[in-house]
This record gives C-alpha cells, structure tokens and sequence, in this order.
C-alpha cells in the first residue's frame, strides 16, 4: 500500500466530528498518537458504529501505509442501528478516502478471535460493556507483540467495562495501565509494577462519580449532575 500525505490532526478531527458518535476530540488525539508512534500500524477497532474512530484511525494509519481492521456485526435494533448503520459507515469510509485502508469484518468479535490469525499490532476496544463482552474482548490482547498499545474506551465510566478491567487487567502480568482521557484509557502490552496497578486503582473514585451521574441521569436530575460538573444529557464518557 502507498503511502499518502500526512493530514493534520484538526483536519482529521474536522471530518470525524461531523461522523456521528461518542469519541472527544482529546480521545481521538490519544487514537490519533498512538497509530502515528507506529510504522504501518494494523489495527484492530472492536465496535465500529457510524466511523467516527474508524476515521481517525484510518488517517493515521493510511500515512504510513497501514490497515483498520473494524470488527462489528451490526446487530439491529435501537442502540446498534443495523444494517442502515453499515451503510453509513460505509459511506463515511468511502467520503474520507479510506476504502483501501479500513477493511470491514462485519461479524462478532467473541465468534471471530478464537480463529483468528491475522496479525495486527494495535488495538482499540469499544464494542458492547457487558462484562462477559469486555472479558472476551481482552482476550485478543494475548495476540499482540511486546510494546503495543490497548486502548479501551468508557473505562472506568461503564460498568461492565470497569468490571472487566478490575478482574481482567488489573491482576494481569502482561498489560500495563498508563493513564486515560476521559474514559478512554492506554494500557501497554507490558508488565506492569505494583505502582501501575495503584494508578488504575486510583481511578476508582472517579468510576464512582460516573456511576453516580448515571444513576441522576436514569431518574432525570439533570440540575443536580450539574452540580457534580456534569452538563450534559448524556452519560459520562
């Protein structure tokens, strides 16, 4: 694959903005570096949606002639969209340039790993935040060389995520936690020191504080999230 011009970041983000979805721009910046520290990164992004990510991190990739790899099986029904939503994805790939970078594996992520045997050296999680999805989601971590980065997003937000990384990651030996944005945390294949593992334990209050908005969300306390910093109607991510 050639490779092409590298675009600025702010261009990038000014074409994923418009894609709808729940990445900031400091998150996308995060997805953003971390393909760039790499030549020819093969990502793997597990919950692909409408494209937001799946564009950042194609730009990113496509500069230095790597790959996405975008799992998603685009269940229908009203969080997930269907296949109206692949079109749209589709079509947001195809306008951004990005047909030859992103390749779609339109399938389920906990179907697809034990079989799978393509390497990639990148990886981004954001499919479903049940626990038992999160645990299996983990797993293609094991597939990743020495140094490569794991990138979670609603951690320490969601709580089937949190769950996860708690009984997953944190006994783990093989991944470091390295800091977050938002609720989009880095975590490095990487043994990690018992002061890693006191910095992802030290993320617990602010999980807390979520769950906590979440809870003033579901009973429409708005005015009250509020006064814990929280403006929006959405969940805090």
């Amino acid at each position: 694959m050639s490779h092409v011009p590298l675009p600025s970041f702010d261009d990038t983000w000014a074409k994923a903005h418009e894609v709808r979805g729940w990445l900031t721009r400091e998150q996308a910046r995060l997805l953003w570096d971390q393909a760039l520290a790499m030549t020819a990164p093969t990502a793997v992004e597990i919950g692909s949606h409408a494209g937001r990510s799946t564009l950042v991190l194609g730009e990113a990739a496509r500069s230095s002639g790597g790959r996405v790899l975008a799992i998603d099986p685009f269940v229908e029904g009203r969080l997930f969209g269907g296949a109206g939503t692949k079109q749209v994805f589709l079509a947001n790939m195809a306008d951004a340039g990005l047909r030859d970078t992103v390749e779609l594996v339109e399938d389920y992520s906990s179907r697809l790993r034990p079989g799978w045997d393509r390497h990639f050296d990148y990886l981004y999680i954001d499919g479903k935040h049940d626990y038992w999805s999160v645990s299996d989601d983990l797993r293609w971590a094991e597939m990743l060389p020495a140094g490569a980065p794991v990138l979670v997003h609603d951690s320490f937000s969601s709580i089937g995520v949190t769950l996860g990384l708690l009984r997953h990651v944190l006994p783990s030996r093989q991944l470091r936690y390295e800091r977050r944005v938002g609720s989009l945390a880095l975590f490095r294949v990487a043994r990690p020191t018992p002061r890693d593992r006191a910095r992802m334990l030290a993320e617990l209050p602010w999980w807390l504080r979520n769950v906590f908005l979440k809870v003033l969300l579901r009973l429409r306390l708005r005015p009250v999230a509020r006064l814990f910093g929280h403006d929006s109607p959405y969940d805090p991510y």
